[in-house]
């Protein structure tokens, strides 16, 4: 039978309300439902709290997006011996985050009502419930907001050096979506205004980088700003990048759909490479936005899959592409493990997961020195970083990767070190935690 989780003596401490992106994994599969690869580290930081729940006498609510055919819903859901979570589902439309939708605001009144949190801990800023569930709990001093990435600064820079022209293309798919690149960017920045009212309404905001310090100290300098890094997901922490099991000149990059993440750069930086190494090639996770296979799958290309294949062309880059599609941890891990070099060629980043799993592993990086990524990695310490924007100086990196192996070797060994100092779950865990009884007191 589904219960409450049990503390010691019976008695709990203080009841935490966790406001999530995405529905865990954990509880995914419990529903019998798909699992969602994003924000991979929750359940990392899950599995801990879980670990210890009695030891710390915590009750843990979780509350995450569903699709509309689930419907709102609360229930107990077993996730270790004898302890349970009370998870709480609503509903709200993912594919739409620039619109608020008040009916998120009664439902949070019943969740926040049933569960009655000491505290109210939001994951990210990205998407209209972080509002709601702020605005109806309605107590900063008992509220941590955790910054992920920051919408209101993505939109400032959305454009990444895209030709103007390029930036006022529509395709037909951006027509009838009303999704063309201007119009993303204005998404963005109507998310931005959500996400300044909710850092506004807070008293506590975790983060980890000076990048994500500084612009929320704009937005909300009475916030109380409490450092804590990211627990990524098990799997990263497993195996070794090894020189001599890559695979030669081949160049990974975990996502590349749309322009913040900066693939049209690296298609700029490839016949530079390619004089050097013409057996050098891309591989890219996440959604592939230049598939054009049949003519309904042309129809679907949006003006950055067209600006893309349009790059790959001119620089007779077609052999040179390999789009992966969306792809689970263990996946992921394979990629990171068969590259000589991962490349983050974005224009903004906070701390982004990708570049701390390759690190994890000893992957050598090159990264665009963006946002908080100088904290993260250090240039010639334990990987590369280059000025954004930089086309002959990410190409630059990459060579560097490739000829010369005894930096590699020192930069593979200081990566895995300074990641799992970064990504310690115990310390990561221990923090948190502090963080939690600093506020109940």
């Amino acid at each position: 039978m589904w219960r409450r989780v049990s503390c010691a003596k019976g008695e709990v401490q203080m009841k935490v309300l966790w406001v999530c992106n995405i529905m865990l994994p954990a509880i995914a599969k419990r529903l019998n439902l798909p699992c969602s690869n994003r924000e991979g580290w929750l359940s990392g930081l899950l599995d801990r709290v879980v670990m210890e729940q009695e030891r710390n006498r915590i009750e843990l609510g979780i509350a995450f997006p569903v699709d509309e055919s689930l419907g709102n819903f609360d229930r107990m859901m077993p996730l270790g011996e004898n302890i349970s979570c009370h998870c709480y589902g609503f509903v709200e439309d993912m594919a739409a985050p620039e619109r608020y939708d008040t009916a998120l605001e009664k439902h949070f009144e019943l969740i926040i009502n049933d569960f009655e949190p000491d505290i109210l801990h939001v994951f990210g800023t990205e998407f209209p419930h972080a509002l709601a569930s702020i605005k109806v709990f309605d107590r900063p001093e008992k509220t941590l907001i955790g910054i992920q990435g920051l919408v209101s600064a993505i939109a400032k820079v959305y454009m990444a050096d895209l030709p103007v022209k390029v930036q006022r293309q529509s395709t037909f798919r951006d027509r009838i979506r009303k999704d063309s690149i201007r119009q993303q960017q204005k998404k963005f920045e109507k998310r931005g205004v959500y996400e300044i009212e909710a850092i506004k309404r807070v008293g506590h905001i975790a983060g980890r980088t000076d990048f994500d310090r500084a612009e929320t100290a704009k937005i909300n300098p009475n916030a109380v700003y409490h450092f804590l890094n990211e627990t990524l997901r098990s799997v990263f922490y497993r195996d070794r990048w090894n020189k001599n099991n890559c695979q030669t000149h081949r160049i990974f990059l975990s996502q590349g759909d749309y322009p913040l993440k900066g693939f049209h750069y690296l298609l700029q930086a490839m016949p530079k490479i390619l004089e050097q190494f013409p057996d050098a090639e891309v591989y890219v996770a996440g959604a592939d936005i230049l598939r054009a296979e049949t003519w309904k799958d042309a129809l679907k290309l949006p003006a950055y899959g067209k600006y893309l294949k349009k790059l790959i062309r001119e620089n007779n880059l077609e052999e040179k592409i390999n789009m992966l599609g969306r792809i689970d941890a263990e996946e992921m891990k394979k990629q990171y493990l068969s590259c000589q070099v991962f490349v983050c060629p974005s224009v903004l980043e906070n701390s982004p997961n990708s570049v701390g799993e390759a690190m994890l592993l000893g992957v050598p990086c090159v990264a665009a020195n963006v946002g908080g990524i100088h904290n993260i990695l250090t240039d010639g310490g334990d990987g590369f970083l280059y000025a954004p924007g930089d086309v002959d100086a990410l190409a630059d990196s990459i060579i560097e990767v490739f000829t010369k192996e005894a930096i590699v070797d020192r930069l593979s060994d200081n990566a895995r070190k300074h990641a799992r100092v970064n990504h310690d779950a115990d310390q990561n865990y221990y923090r948190l935690m502090h963080i939690y009884r600093e506020m109940m007191e």
